[in-house]
């Protein structure tokens, strides 16, 4: 009977060990079906452009008719100066103008919460659904920090809908006008946005 060698039989081995990895990675990307690479132009994606907007948002929270209300309160939430732990859903609406008579371009809607312990500053998650021109029916997504009594604030835009698919930038929020007795606000919003 002929023997094999120890230097055949690793040989052997390894080469069997790699068919056999080989066969598997084979296996592992036919299965792999749910996902796939896609050409930009098969979704009817053209060249990228960057669009400003520009808008009032108005947050009303007292009054007969307020588009902000409070859904959460922390025990802690009356001592806090900043209203620690205030978690408050949004419906508001978006102008041209800062007159809330102006035209309605849109709605924010989503929620804020008091996020600090130390300041009046927010975790903002809401969607600018548009209304308006050849934006009506799309959305822009919002999610980042509202330092309030900051003078221009920066929030990033984490993507869109509609003629915002893929959308890519930044909202900048400035205080037009704030009503500390009713606590209802005025926000400019001037909106940065790469999109297809």
């Amino acid at each position: 009977m002929a023997k094999i060698s120890t230097n055949a039989t690793s040989s052997f081995v390894f080469l069997f060990n790699i068919i056999i990895l080989f066969s598997l990675t084979l296996v592992t990307v036919k299965s792999d079906s749910f996902s796939g690479h896609l050409s930009p132009k098969k979704l009817g994606l053209k060249r990228e452009k960057l669009s400003h907007l520009h808008f009032y948002f108005h947050d009303i929270v007292g009054g007969r008719n307020p588009t902000a209300v409070p859904v959460v309160r922390a025990a802690i939430t009356k001592k806090s100066f900043s209203s620690f732990g205030l978690v408050t859903m949004m419906d508001d609406p978006l102008t041209v103008k800062p007159e809330i008579g102006s035209k309605l371009v849109g709605r924010a809607q989503g929620i804020y919460a008091s996020a600090s312990q130390s300041e009046l500053s927010f975790l903002m998650a809401l969607n600018f659904v548009f209304t308006e021109g050849k934006y009506n029916g799309s959305t822009l997504s919002i999610l980042g920090r509202n330092n309030v009594f900051s003078g221009i604030r920066e929030m990033p835009i984490v993507g869109g809908s509609g003629l915002f698919r893929f959308a890519r930038g930044y909202a900048q929020a400035n205080t037009h006008e704030i009503d500390f007795k009713t606590g209802n606000a005025i926000v400019e919003y001037n909106v940065y946005v790469f999109h297809y």
